[in-house]
């Protein structure tokens, strides 16, 4: 019977944590048509994955808690926009990441901008909304300014 009862909450507990996972799109064009498609702004995150402590440490006390998985859901499309040192990484992806990092002027990890945008004439166009990065207090407190960004410009 032991047997059964922990089977079953094994199987109960990886669905729920499946449930929890999220998409990080790492390609710009992918992440504007699920955002056209949704009516959501992305969230660009700008990171040194396999490097910078405060990357790594905004990942685990926030990006990948289930507070956080259930308001991105909700509120945005997730973009991935790493600067790895040891990992390697696709040219086309470095080359995009590296005019992304221009474009945003982003100066220091871990950056993360809200931004809307749209391709005019092939050439694409942000609607900046506000950055953060890393926020001490978890969660609750990084969510709470991400809310305030977001809110900021519906208004």
């Amino acid at each position: 019977m032991k047997k059964i009862i922990f089977a079953f909450v094994f199987v109960l507990g990886t669905i729920t944590m499946h449930g929890q996972e999220l998409k990080w799109e790492t390609n710009l064009d992918v992440a504007m048509k699920i955002s056209k498609k949704t009516k959501k702004p992305m969230l660009l995150f700008f990171t040194g994955s396999d490097w910078c402590g405060w990357c790594i440490r905004l990942q685990k006390e926030v990006l990948q808690t289930p507070e956080f998985a259930k308001w991105a859901k909700k509120n945005v499309v997730l973009v991935e926009l790493d600067f790895p040192r040891k990992t390697p990484q696709d040219a086309a992806i470095q080359k995009q990441n590296q005019e992304l990092q221009q474009a945003f002027q982003v100066r220091g990890y871990p950056t993360v901008w809200f931004a809307k945008a749209s391709k005019i004439d092939g050439k694409v166009n942000f609607e900046q909304l506000g950055s953060t990065g890393y926020v001490a207090g978890g969660p609750s407190a990084w969510l709470e300014g991400a809310d305030q960004i977001l809110k900021n410009k519906k208004s």
